[in-house]
């Protein structure tokens, strides 16, 4: 019997819980499942869902720790999501003043992909299907 069915959810911490809801909600187009304010831990829970799938849960909290990204450290290394074109996503993405990375090929796929930063420099891949 296999242990696990299928991912869950990703969880992330920002540290500006406004700028990072609209950046994953009105930027990257995550709807949102769920919202609660936790007033003991003075935090916000956000589920949010990709094509009705519950992807990622966004926390906020009142003073988190800065995470090494870059230099590639040890520990979960980055995110990503599947666009059905780079070119288009792209052009998304400079409507909305987000740097990205230039486009990559992947030498085993021959897919490009390219990769941008959530407000927090969390980085994530864009995957072209």
């Amino acid at each position: 019997m296999k242990l696990l069915k299928k991912m869950h959810h990703v969880a992330v911490i920002c540290s500006d819980y406004e700028t990072s809801k609209k950046f994953y909600t009105k930027i990257l187009g995550f709807e949102i499942k769920n919202e609660v304010y936790r007033k003991e831990r003075d935090s916000f829970k956000l589920d949010l869902l990709l094509n009705g799938e519950y992807v990622i849960e966004l926390f906020s909290f009142p003073t988190p720790p800065k995470r090494v990204s870059r230099p590639e450290a040890t520990g979960l290394r980055h995110i990503a999501f599947e666009v059905d074109d780079i070119q288009s996503a792209i052009v998304q993405l400079k409507k909305n003043n987000i740097a990205y990375e230039a486009i990559r090929t992947d030498e085993y796929t021959n897919k490009r992909f390219t990769f941008i930063s959530d407000p927090d420099g969390l980085p994530i891949e864009l995957y072209e299907k």
